[in-house]
């Protein structure tokens, strides 16, 4: 079904050994690289249109080039795979099956901007993938891949250090200030931008942050030429995606196609269809902070960001929910809201308050206590919250929930009622003269 050449996802056993690594190519990419100037390597991934797959979409190669040169202070390379989007599974698959691109990745971004210390930041949750990781970074340091020996084995005067940073469940160090604050020893908060990492991220050094799947397609780039890499997938973000597809399919899993990829052809080709034949009810494309997609305007849909973006939604992570026709919506708005008043840091009164509102108000309409005028309220507290936050979780909390009231607006008016009555607390308080008030609002 799918002739396109596997990038990230090869089909060769034990890959993840480094012997077997190194006989399929593995590390010659780099060798590749070190022979040409950074500035060279940088314009190669320039050319490949090379997106960040991490959420933001955005153009890598462009963010190298904001790292300074000519600089004797300290530079960073933070590698974000603090998967902690729901519906997205995709990094550990390169954790597992595939750590050594991983590495050559690193090592030709850190050459490519002037880089010797790298941080792969991890998920606490995933402590079987940090084991493996760590057992990959180990064996290229013992065989002079990774670190001062370096030198010998490659014969320039480039070298880099990797170390693991294990996280401890925070959703909000996935955004990239917040990483850096938790690399430094601090509790994860997001930072006012600008200042940009560039300029000041790790110690208040310049610091690139990037998504590891974005860093372990840096070596098939360099590999095959950034021209060839732009032409495969969607011209405006080109090259192979990690869809992670959950929720009710026959065949969940991380599968490795091209962008621009149709996605009921994901759904129904790739993943045996929707579970019992059922029709589907609602999509989300790229992990739950993603707005959905109702299941009667998925067809034709392209997976890249650019054709997402036409029909107000985002690629995001690539991680793809499918839910069918018996999915109660309501009760999955409230889970997606449960989780991002859960793991608000807090620190920004809209995000901190309003995911709590979104939340209470959604259990309001679970339990049949609400009102179509609730409805009106979840939007309004969405669109208060969205753009007014330090950082993107906001943006997040408030998306999904104003998507599928939106979307779904008449499925959530049958679990409201026309109107709520006024219980009070006490007798003093149902004959003050604001009760009438409040049972008008209600």
């Amino acid at each position: 079904m799918n002739d396109t050449p596997r990038l990230i996802l090869h089909d060769i056993p034990d890959y993840h050994k480094l012997d077997v690594y190194i006989a399929n190519g593995g590390y010659e990419t780099y060798r590749k690289a070190i022979k040409m100037a950074p500035d060279e390597v940088t314009n190669e991934v320039r050319k490949s249109g090379l997106r960040g797959r991490g959420g933001a979409a955005f153009p890598t190669g462009l963010k190298w080039t904001f790292m300074p040169k000519g600089s004797d202070r300290p530079k960073y390379l933070a590698v974000n795979g603090d998967e902690s989007e729901p519906g997205s599974f995709k990094d550990r698959q390169i954790f597992e099956h595939n750590p050594h691109q991983l590495i050559e990745g690193i090592l030709i971004s850190g050459y490519a901007m002037g880089i010797n210390t790298a941080y792969i930041y991890i998920r606490g949750e995933y402590h079987k993938w940090i084991n493996l990781m760590q057992k990959a970074i180990d064996d290229a340091y013992s065989r002079g891949f990774v670190g001062p020996k370096m030198n010998d084995t490659f014969g320039n005067n480039y070298y880099l250090d990797i170390y693991i940073h294990k996280g401890a469940g925070a959703y909000i160090c996935g955004e990239e200030t917040s990483l850096m604050t938790s690399i430094e020893g601090d509790r994860g908060y997001p930072r006012y931008k600008p200042p940009f990492p560039a300029q000041r991220g790790l110690w208040d050094m310049p610091t690139t942050v990037n998504n590891v799947e974005t860093i372990t397609t840096v070596t098939p780039i360099l590999n095959m030429g950034g021209d060839n890499f732009a032409k495969i997938g969607a011209p405006g973000h080109p090259g192979t995606l990690l869809f992670g597809v959950s929720g009710h399919v026959n065949k969940p899993g991380v599968y490795e196609l091209p962008t621009g990829t149709l996605l009921t052809d994901i759904i129904y080709n790739y993943c045996g269809g929707v579970k019992n034949n059922k029709k589907i009810k609602a999509v989300i494309p790229g992990g739950s902070s993603m707005p959905p997609l109702r299941g009667d305007e998925i067809e034709g849909v392209k997976m890249d960001e650019e054709s997402l973006k036409v029909l107000g939604t985002h690629i995001g992570t690539g991680g793809i929910i499918v839910m069918d026709e018996d999915t109660d919506l309501v009760k999955a708005t409230l889970r997606i809201a449960h989780f991002y008043h859960h793991e608000s840091c807090g620190q920004c009164t809209p995000c901190r308050e309003g995911c709590g509102w979104m939340e209470n108000v959604l259990h309001r309409i679970e339990t049949g206590d609400a009102t179509s005028k609730d409805l009106d309220l979840l939007v309004s507290i969405a669109n208060n919250i969205e753009g007014n936050t330090i950082c993107a979780l906001g943006d997040a909390a408030a998306w999904p929930v104003r998507g599928f009231v939106t979307k779904f607006r008449d499925e959530f008016e049958k679990a409201v009622k026309e109107k709520r009555t006024f219980i009070s607390p006490n007798i003093v308080h149902g004959k003050r003269s604001s009760a009438n008030t409040l049972l008008q609002a209600s």
